[in-house]
């Protein structure tokens, strides 16, 4: 399972929440590309039995910070089934939640390699690997509702962290389509929003994507002072 479940019924929610999750296939454009990534494979992998299916949320059911991606990456979360697991993103990710105390190990290499994560859940906007990394805005909406009800299943949410640009945006168009009247938000590394009750604050960060780690554009030091943000926000919300 994605989730380490709690006691019924809230185990009950998160496995068929999972299962349903696993079993979409509502867009034909993510559903041929993750196939297709999953036949061909990278030679690096070619003995490996790719997951090739959408993937769920992972993480401690009672977090108080939820971590918002983009999407699975292509021979990374779509090979292993896990998210951040096998790819460079994970690789900066994982680290970092480690040093600051949200993940029991720094290593994510595949779905059965012991990683717990504490107070932390990882998930995405996206549920397929996208061509390219872009999925389309139609794509984006027809997934939002699985993050809907992710986070919905998380009662000690405080903190979510956007991870890069697209999860910004999906999560506000989510907020949006609850009736949550949130104007358009800039995004800025380190950003800090208080949102309208009941929702979180909102934390926006680079995603640590090859692109943006290799430039220097994110680097371990700025993605230990987001991790250090979101915990003095967790331990100190905002007054409701």
């Amino acid at each position: 399972m994605a989730v380490a479940h709690p006691s019924d019924p809230e185990a009950t929610a998160w496995q068929a929440l999972e299962a349903e999750i696993v079993a979409c296939r509502a867009c034909p454009r993510l559903v041929a590309w993750r196939e297709q990534v999953a036949r061909e494979k990278r030679r690096a992998y070619r003995d490996e039995v790719y997951w090739g299916r959408p993937v769920p949320g992972f993480g401690d059911p009672a977090a108080r910070l939820a971590i918002v991606g983009l999407a699975p990456a292509a021979h990374g979360a779509n090979r292993t089934g896990r998210l951040f697991t096998g790819d460079s993103s994970g690789r900066t990710l994982i680290p970092a939640l480690y040093r600051a105390g949200f993940a029991n190990q720094p290593t994510s290499a595949h779905r059965e390699d012991g990683l717990e994560l504490c107070d932390a859940f990882l998930t995405a906007v996206v549920r397929c690997a996208p061509p390219k990394n872009r999925p389309t805005r139609e794509e984006l909406r027809t997934c939002l509702p699985f993050l809907r009800r992710e986070l919905a299943l998380l009662p000690n949410l405080t903190v979510v962290l956007a991870l890069g640009q697209i999860a910004m945006e999906g999560l506000r168009i989510m907020w949006r389509e609850e009736g949550h009247p949130i104007p358009r938000l800039a995004f800025r590394h380190g950003a800090v929003y208080t949102l309208p009750p009941p929702l979180p604050t909102l934390l926006v960060s680079y995603h640590p994507s090859r692109q943006n780690t290799q430039t220097g554009r994110l680097t371990d030091a700025m993605l230990d002072a987001i991790f250090r943000q979101a915990r003095h926000l967790i331990e100190s919300p905002a007054p409701p």
